[in-house]
């Protein structure tokens, strides 16, 4: 995530963090307020409300932006990761795909960013 326009500290995303922001575009995507591929005024309002009600981080739009996009990839990569493939596990320790090294190391041999999802 970039600096702010006020050129303050870079925004900061735990794992919780994510989850909350994650929660809260979902109930604004049930609430219409994403009516195609971009929330509307609406919804980047009610985002950045609620975000600092839930967190106490005063993020602005950019930065909600900022992040809904990174997400937005990490899952197509995720999907991409998981295409074809069948009968795998879920690590609830690591939180990711429980599958054979083998498996892993052709996944990786066909896009090396998918290495995020190891560990």
């Amino acid at each position: 995530m970039g600096k702010p326009k006020d050129g303050g500290p870079s925004a900061t995303w735990e794992k919780d963090v994510n989850i909350i922001f994650c929660d809260l575009c979902l109930r604004e995507i049930d609430l219409g307020n994403r009516p195609t591929t971009h929330f509307n005024k609406e919804g980047w309002t009610n985002l950045i409300k609620n975000f600092f009600e839930k967190t106490g981080r005063e993020y602005d739009k950019v930065q909600l932006k900022n992040k809904w996009d990174q997400l937005k990839k990490d899952w197509k990569l995720w999907k991409e990761l998981k295409r074809g493939s069948t009968g795998l596990g879920w690590d609830p320790r690591k939180k990711t795909i429980d599958a054979p090294d083998e498996w892993w190391k052709e996944k990786l041999e066909v896009n090396n960013n998918f290495i995020c999802f190891i560990y």
